[in-house]
């Protein structure tokens, strides 16, 4: 069986074919773009505004971020 499309005969073989082919182009497309993009933690800068309430509060945040990207490095293979 076919169906007539624009005076022409398409067979039904090739409307499954091109309904497959543009659902998966369009999901790849809709998914993703560059692989080579990094994910995980972005570093902080030495000099990156940290407030806290009070000097403690941002001295344990310092440590804290601090010891997050070396648990993130050594994380690496």
């Amino acid at each position: 069986m076919s169906y007539t499309i624009a005076g022409r005969a398409i067979k039904n073989e090739y409307l499954a074919l091109g309904t497959i082919f543009t659902t998966i182009g369009i999901a790849v497309a809709a998914s993703g773009g560059d692989k080579a993009k990094k994910s995980g933690p972005v570093p902080v800068e030495e000099d990156a505004n940290i407030v806290g309430s009070s000097k403690d509060e941002e001295s344990f945040i310092r440590k804290y971020v601090a010891d997050a990207e070396k648990e993130a490095k050594g994380a690496h293979h």
